[in-house]
């Protein structure tokens, strides 16, 4: 998507001396703020409900209570009705992204300090993150332009090599995989092909030459099986990274919904088959304003969507809509093929170095307040942060997207590096020069979906909610049972759950996110 070329701001200079081992402790520690017990009959079943919150008051997923299930009575409390007999969409997982921006920050700090981020990200009591994704050759955030096959006219790649990414990103991915317990799935992505692959000869824009789609295939493939030879399997592709383009400003190739179709059914699919690749296929990948267009013309095209796992959206479009009618419009026609949120991050600002209350804060614009069609202003209002994260998360969920995937996981204090000058904000903000690490709260807000809703968990029924309040929920295989809350308001709010016949009471914070683990 169009967004603006950035200068570079002054950067905050106020330096916090942040201890992050003690925080990761506390956060994640089991010792409850306080502890409800709530008498109960002792007939039914006893289900405990852990309370985890974040909230602009302070909390960092801290768990402020246990709560017992007792005998459902009347109540003035608004209810979230759960029901479990009502089910939805199964979960792929929740993560952030392997850019080269990343593993440099990374790299520059001392290797305790980029253990314990890849423990916070990947660690089982860490955000313990599940679906991930990375670039094919370069993407704007990049140290400058690549790509693995460079040499003109090598049609049949023979010249191919990922050593680009072999000390840095490569790296990065095999210490995650070393530390993470659970596992995670990688969707890789090209911004561009290589020039010489391209109609224009440059990496911005321009469209892949007809008549080198084998080729374009081919290098999907040879990608696949060179990161296999580390160790590291791609689960996923998208054909392309925001194929309608970003106005020229870093790295991109532009495809219609009619080109799109043509290589994924006439080459790219059927290449896969030829080679044993097993791995999923994604078509689109952009802004969900433009989602039923490309679902109508590729899913819609039986040849191509034999070949088409799902569709990959983003969601710069709106700072506030998710666009439930397209998610809910598109579910609805190919109730086979999931949705994944495959980038989302708050763009078109520099990083805010340890002042967690910004995050709370509507203060933050987005690349549209300034540069949209006037017609579109009303889509880019100035946000809060965490209100950003978690209503599109919560939001997007509910409308069938099957996973949810942040941008960046790591960026420098000016929203870097970024060959195309496109400073993000990262949900963990690092200084190399000090070796500091910022958590900034956006970390805590993801974790409360990477964390206690797992793969394979099924989105359940809701059949009552209080409108001041959104609210989400899954079962895991587990049986536990995840109710995600948002309270976007000034003031707590008291509210009751019901499942099976019983209830708790309990209240949300202002301005929070909070968890029910349901045991």
């Amino acid at each position: 998507m169009p967004r603006p070329r950035q200068t570079r701001s002054s950067i905050p200079t106020t330096r916090g001396f942040f201890v992050l081992v003690i925080s990761i402790l506390a956060a994640f520690g089991c010792a409850d703020r306080h502890t409800d017990h709530q008498a109960g009959d002792t007939n039914g079943p006893q289900t405990t409900a852990a309370v985890i919150q974040t909230s602009r008051g302070g909390d960092k997923l801290a768990e402020i209570a246990t709560l017992e299930f007792v005998q459902a009575t009347s109540t003035d409390r608004p209810v979230i009705a759960l029901d479990p007999t009502i089910e939805y969409q199964t979960i792929l997982g929740f993560g952030g992204s392997f850019t080269e921006s990343t593993a440099y920050v990374l790299g520059q700090l001392s290797d305790e300090k980029r253990q314990e981020v890849i423990h916070a990200y990947f660690g089982p009591d860490g955000a313990n993150y599940t679906m991930t994704r990375t670039h094919i050759n370069s993407s704007d955030f990049s140290l400058g332009n690549y790509a693995y096959a460079e040499v003109p006219d090598d049609i049949q790649l023979e010249y191919f090599s990922i050593e680009e990414d072999l000390d840095d990103i490569v790296p990065l991915i095999q210490d995650a995989m070393a530390v993470s317990e659970s596992g995670f799935r990688i969707i890789a992505s090209p911004w561009t092909a290589p020039p010489w692959m391209k109609d224009n000869n440059a990496w911005n824009d321009g469209s892949l030459k007809p008549e080198l789609y084998p080729t374009w295939a081919l290098y999907f493939s040879k990608y696949i099986r060179a990161y296999e030879e580390q160790g590291i399997d791609i689960w996923g592709v998208t054909i392309e990274n925001e194929p309608l383009g970003n106005g020229g400003q870093w790295e991109s190739m532009i495809f219609t919904p009619a080109s799109m179709a043509e290589f994924l059914k006439d080459h790219l699919g059927p290449h896969f088959e030829r080679d044993g690749i097993d791995a999923k296929i994604l078509i689109y990948d952009q802004n969900r304003d433009h989602l039923e267009e490309w679902a109508d013309v590729i899913l819609g095209d039986p040849e191509a969507a034999r070949y088409a796992w799902g569709t990959a959206v983003h969601w710069y479009s709106s700072t506030v809509d998710w666009y439930p009618e397209a998610l809910n419009a598109v579910h609805e026609r190919y109730p086979d093929k999931a949705i994944l949120h495959t980038e989302g991050t708050i763009d078109a600002e520099v990083p805010v170095w340890h002042d967690d209350d910004w995050y709370w804060r509507p203060e933050a614009t987005d690349w549209g307040y300034d540069w949209a069609p006037e017609e579109d202003k009303p889509l880019h209002p100035k946000y809060v942060p965490a209100f950003r994260y978690a209503r599109d998360i919560i939001g997007g969920l509910t409308s069938w997207l099957v996973g949810w995937i942040d941008w960046n996981m790591v960026l420098d204090t000016e929203g870097g590096p970024n060959h195309a000058e496109n400073w993000c904000i990262a949900p963990v903000i690092a200084s190399p020069e000090t070796d500091e690490v910022y958590y900034t709260p956006l970390y805590y807000v993801l974790a409360h979906f990477s964390r206690y809703i797992r793969p394979d968990a099924v989105r359940i029924g809701i059949t009552e909610s209080p409108e001041s309040l959104m609210v989400t929920a899954f079962r895991n295989v587990d049986s536990s049972i995840v109710v995600a809350i948002l309270n976007q308001s000034d003031s707590a709010i008291e509210y009751a759950v019901t499942l099976d016949g019983r209830q708790i009471e309990t209240s949300i914070a202002a301005s929070a996110v909070q968890t029910l683990l349901l045991n």
